[in-house]
């Protein structure tokens, strides 16, 4: 009897599959700010005040949502990311869009919620928060 050694030697990634787009976008965000502003984030919940304050100096730019949506994108991935590694919680996916799913089965969409502090009516640092409460 043979076995494969393809797939034996095939390196598995750590994490689910739904979770590589949003840490890579969250990466993403903390390299820009990092070289752009000089911000350095640590993945912890504090660093999320930062995260907020930056969105709300993008908005009082009147920056066009088409110019700033990638960012925003970023930085909801990085709320994510603080999320997902504060609580065990897992990325999901479907159609596109991504959530957080915490242990406790509640479902988080922290890109959205970047959406919403970019209109004045959100914060990733308060959806952190309550992610990271329990239910």
């Amino acid at each position: 009897m043979t076995t494969s050694t393809s797939a034996t030697t095939a390196q598995r990634d750590p994490r689910p599959t739904a979770a590589a787009r949003p840490a890579r976008w969250a990466a993403d965000a903390v390299a820009a700010l990092r070289e752009g502003a000089r911000l350095r984030l640590d993945y912890s919940a504090q660093s999320l005040w930062r995260v907020d304050r930056v969105i709300d100096g993008i908005r009082r730019e009147d920056a066009p949502y088409a110019a700033v949506e990638t960012v925003l994108r970023g930085l909801g991935a990085y709320a994510g990311e603080v999320i997902v590694r504060q609580t065990g919680a897992e990325w999901w996916s479907s159609g596109g869009d991504h959530w957080v799913r915490t242990p406790d089965g509640r479902l988080w969409d922290p890109m959205e919620e970047a959406r919403r502090c970019f209109t004045g009516d959100g914060s990733l640092r308060l959806l952190c928060r309550d992610a990271t409460a329990g239910g």
